[in-house]
């Protein structure tokens, strides 16, 4: 079962990379926060940018959900 739990940890934890990156870049970073502030909060997600934002919501609570399953069940 433990294996289980870690092979289905690691499937999760790829899913979760592809996810993250392959949601377009929504500002110039933190360097995008000084002048236009108003840029960086005011985009809307659209199309497969909000389903890969649910996508990443899910996925990262799932794979925190089962590394935390992972550590009770070796403890």
């Amino acid at each position: 079962m433990l294996t289980l739990m870690m092979v289905l940890d690691a499937i999760v934890a790829i899913v979760l990379i592809a996810a993250i990156l392959g949601q377009e870049a929504k500002s110039a970073g933190m360097g995008g926060m000084g002048g236009g502030a108003d840029t960086v909060f005011s985009s809307k997600a659209r199309g497969m940018d909000a389903l890969l934002a649910r996508v990443t919501v899910v996925f990262a609570i799932l794979f925190a959900v089962i590394t935390i399953v992972i550590a009770r069940m070796t403890n």
